[in-house]
């Protein structure tokens, strides 16, 4: 519909967008320098400024609701009485909201005993009164449908990137299945309301209401044709006509607030860059500076200042950053004649962000602060340049090492010597924040680097420019050194005072070499074999389409979540209350088909076919594609400081998510083969570990003398938690006892036990309940664990690395929990993720002493993969083994599974 008024009255439900920001960050939270969450206020200015450019609106404000109770609290206590406690970081952030509004120049709307769709409503019909208005109420709440007319609409704000949607008269009577807006609040009076706690009709759903009021029109003429319902329908009705009544009255929005104010009074008016900014640079919010003031916005971060006698450790201030360029500095390029200091920092200058096709064009160095050389690599490298990197006594600063180390280690250099790498030594001591070295100048300096990579590129130090003003380059790259030099004293003595010396200086930095040389050696891929199975998995795709749409009586697109919701939950109706999302669509994810795979046979074979269509499509088709035509073989990249854990992720391929649990997902590492012929892969595997760090951290007896008895751990928790002779122990017994020793370690509740075996929630209650009885060190374990976790803020693995939990002592239990959960799932999985690490640094080192041809190519979770002659399998095996058992002692049993073969699936069987 075209806007025809000369008016556009836009009104924001403040609260309703706050918290959707909110929560739309909760995995991973924008958090500044200084440690405020500003997730709710980045959220909704993203949207506010949407608004602004785009919408072009004439009049807007924003609309709070009060602490004050309202008539509805008057008529039904017990109204939202449900609802949790605000987050304390949603709490902390709503001033900056409201100051960030204000600087906008745009009128914050609030009134003791009214809630805001209720003063929104009053303000949309004072509007229309008007003649020449039309209004947005931009909300996701659909309570405001009731309100829409033909000069009313509702601004519904997209979601991670989607776009935004307006729903007008016809989509609501589409959506609601009425006749009328109006007869939303009767659909929702029958219906109720969780969120709300407004308590609607016993047994009455959403499918049920919409179609009562389809029939009849109002909850009113309902309740005048009782005689034509039946059942438990007409019995509920009948006992609940004063909760309907209430409902109805609790759903209605007020349009008659006495609002004392016109509308052009909200009419827009030109904001104050100079405030907006000064907010911006607060908040540290780069990005929106930029879409508003032009690339050459800075925010600040909350930027220390130098120390100095009188303030050793200066109040954090956020200011405008400035270039680094305009900082008292030495640079200058050198053809590198004399030998080179023992300590210095480095930077590559390199063509192409691709460590084996990347051309070294030139070096930056540094080895004192605000002075740096760049040195030229082309036609050759200097010889004092190799010396330096292949001397074992030297000392290299730098940023991403590990790259650079792919780099040098492709140009046939041997690196060697002791490594300190900014990035690392940043995310072990805030690992909240980025590692980046733009983002690091300006946090620890506030300074600006010149000519800044993109964001695509902004964790690694190679220098990706390819422009022809090489003088911008070089000196970029100089400034890159400078600030690694001034960087590391500052970053090491934070990993220090966090007690992560031992992480940083025996786990992380002695893994950089082995990584690159993990890297650059690679894994030979054999696209035949990949071929022969993705034949395989295209027969059995297009089988299990065909007996689907059998299955479903109709042809239809099994990739359309649209159109298998419909099939599911319209047609077969599979539940009588579907989940569904925001925008009103079912869900279909893999967590909702599992829950159903007992109901239809169509789901099993749903599932079937997402997991034949993902493998072949993520792995049989794609790998082939990047093997490297040099090489024949597949490089992946390993990331140290993306994993909260420590744990070690790859890209390019992601070799971590390999599937494994199916027989189908196992057959994709036939495509993994030895590289030479009379070779072999061997696998070296960490048997159940995490339960063997849980019996250890826990030091409950019963499970660690399992352990130590060499038995089956399943077996042996499911003969205590059934009361049965381990000879009496079934398979669906060690089921569902594996599900709760894998499960207590993540916090699994009695819910979701259920869901994954498939039985009662009292059962699997049951179930939980006597395995803290048959291992109370265990729940005492968790009970301590969280306790430490709320009194110091952190929790921590053997080896001293610490993650934070902010939300640790949180008001609003779902965050709390999350919390919790995370507190004592860290010290097993991080403490498991310290010791492949220092069963790979004791491994490499053990390599380079045997004489040994064989070489660790891989990392997987809790597996390291080799490639070996077959002449070497048992001496690889005892050396591999004794590194393994050895890297950090545990006080129970560490089994090690060993297996050889020509794929990579025989050496793991």
């Amino acid at each position: 519909m075209a806007d025809t008024p000369q008016h556009r009255l836009f009104l924001l439900d403040g609260m309703a967008l706050v918290y959707r920001a909110h929560f739309a960050f909760m995995v991973r939270p924008i958090v500044t320098s200084q440690g405020l969450n500003t997730s709710a206020v980045y959220g909704f200015a993203n949207t506010l400024i949407e608004l602004l450019k785009t919408e072009q609106p004439t009049h807007l404000a924003v609309v709070f609701d009060t602490s004050a109770p309202t008539a509805r609290h008057v008529a039904f206590p017990a109204y939202k009485a449900q609802r949790e406690s605000m987050p304390e970081d949603l709490s902390k952030a709503l001033p900056y909201v409201k100051r960030l509004i204000e600087a906008f120049n745009i009128s914050v709307l609030s009134m003791d005993g009214y809630e805001a769709d209720d003063i929104i409503g009053t303000l949309a019909r004072q509007a229309e009164l008007q003649g020449d208005f039309v209004t947005y109420m931009v909300t996701p709440d659909k309570d405001f449908a009731q309100l829409v007319d033909a000069r009313t609409f509702i601004y519904k704000p997209g979601r991670q990137g989607s776009d935004h949607e307006i729903i007008d008269v016809t989509k609501v009577k589409e959506q609601w299945l009425v006749a009328d807006p109006r007869q939303v609040i009767d659909v929702l009076a029958l219906w109720g309301d969780v969120s709300d706690n407004i308590p609607g009709v016993p047994g009455i759903g959403e499918k049920t209401a919409k179609a009562l009021i389809q029939k009849f029109g109002t909850v009113e003429n309902i309740l005048q044709h009782l005689g034509e319902l039946k059942g438990k329908q007409k019995e509920n009705l009948e006992a609940n006509q004063s909760q309907l009544a209430l409902s109805k009255q609790l759903t209605t929005i007020d349009e008659q607030v006495p609002l004392s104010l016109d509308l052009e009074s909200l009419r827009i008016h030109p904001y104050d860059p100079a405030a907006v900014q000064a907010m911006l640079i607060e908040l540290e919010f780069n990005q929106l500076g930029r879409r508003l003031f032009g690339d050459d916005f800075k925010a600040g971060r909350g930027y220390r200042g130098e120390p100095t006698e009188a303030t050793p450790a200066p109040e954090v201030v956020s200011i405008p950053l400035r270039p680094m360029s305009e900082r008292p500095h030495e640079y200058s390029q050198t053809t590198l004649e004399g030998s080179l200091p023992k300590l210095a920092a480095i930077t590559l200058d390199v063509d192409r962000f691709d460590a084996r096709g990347a051309r070294v064009r030139g070096v930056g160095m540094s080895w004192e602060a605000g002075k740096a050389v760049y040195i030229a690599c082309e036609p050759t490298l200097p010889d004092v340049l190799r010396a330096w990197l292949e001397d074992a006594e030297s000392s290299k600063i730098g940023h991403d090492l590990k790259g650079q180390l792919g780099v040098w280690l492709r140009h046939g250099l041997k690196p060697a010597g002791t490594w300190h790498d900014v990035q690392l030594a940043q995310s072990l001591a805030e690992p909240e924040q980025k590692t980046n070295l733009n983002y690091l100048a300006e946090l620890h300096f506030g300074l600006t680097l010149s000519n800044p990579v993109s964001e695509a590129n902004a964790n690694d130090t190679l220098s990706l420019e390819s422009d022809a003003d090489s003088a911008a380059r070089q000196e970029r790259v100089m400034q890159q050194t400078d600030l690694c030099w001034q960087l590391h004293p500052r970053l090491l003595d934070r990993v220090n005072q966090s007690g992560q010396q031992r992480v940083y200086e025996e786990i992380e930095l002695p893994l950089l070499p082995i990584l690159a040389g993990m890297e650059h050696a690679g894994i030979k891929v054999d696209p035949a074999a990949l071929a022969v199975l993705g034949e395989k998995l295209a027969v059995q795709i297009a089988a299990l389409e065909t007996s689907i749409q059998e299955l479903a009586g109709q042809n239809f697109n099994l990739n359309s979540p649209k159109q298998l919701g419909q099939i599911l939950f319209e047609q077969l109706r599979l539940v009588a209350k579907p989940k569904k999302t925001k925008t009103g669509q079912y869900v279909t994810n893999e967590e909702v088909l599992q829950e159903l795979v007992t109901v239809h046979p169509i789901v099993a074979q749903l599932l079937e076919y997402r997991e034949a269509t993902k493998l072949k499509s993520t792995y049989v088709d794609a790998l082939p594609q990047a093997l490297n035509p040099q090489t024949g073989r597949v490089h992946t990249t390993y990331l140290q400081v993306s994993t909260a854990t420590g744990r070690l992720s790859s890209n390019n391929p992601n070799l971590q998510n390999i599937p494994i649990r199916s027989e189908q997902g196992r057959e994709i590492r036939r495509g993994f083969v030895a590289g030479q012929p009379d070779w072999v892969l061997v696998s070296a595997d960490y048997s159940q570990i995490e339960l063997r760090v849980m019996a250890a951290l826990s030091g409950d007896p019963a499970m660690q003398e399992a352990f130590q008895a060499g038995l089956d751990i399943h077996s042996a928790t499911a003969a205590r938690v059934f009361g049965v002779m381990p000879a009496f122990v079934d398979a669906d017994m060690r089921r569902t006892a594996k599900m709760v020793n894998f499960g207590i370690i993540y916090g699994i509740s009695a819910f979701g036990l259920a869901q994954r075996l498939g039985q009662s929630r009292s059962e699997c209650q049951r179930v939980i309940d006597e395995y803290f009885v048959q291992y109370p060190q265990i729940k005492a374990y968790m009970d301590q664990t969280i306790e430490q976790a709320k009194a110091r803020g952190y929790v921590e693995t053997l080896t001293g690395r610490r993650r934070y939990l902010r939300d640790i002592g949180s008001a609003n239990a779902t965050v709390r929990k999350a919390a919790e959960r995370t507190a004592i799932n860290t010290p097993i999985q991080g403490t498991a993720a310290d010791m492949i690490k220092l069963a790979m640094i004791r491994t490499a080192k053990a390599l380079r002493n045997s004489g040994l041809s064989a070489r660790m190519l891989l990392q997987v979770h809790d597996e390291l993969v080799f490639e070996a002659p077959a002449s070497e399998v048992a001496s690889l095996k005892a050396l591999v083994t004794e590194a393994m058992q050895g890297a950090l002692p545990l006080g129970v049993p560490i089994q090690v599974d060993f297996g050889a073969g020509y794929d990579w699936k025989t050496a793991h069987a």
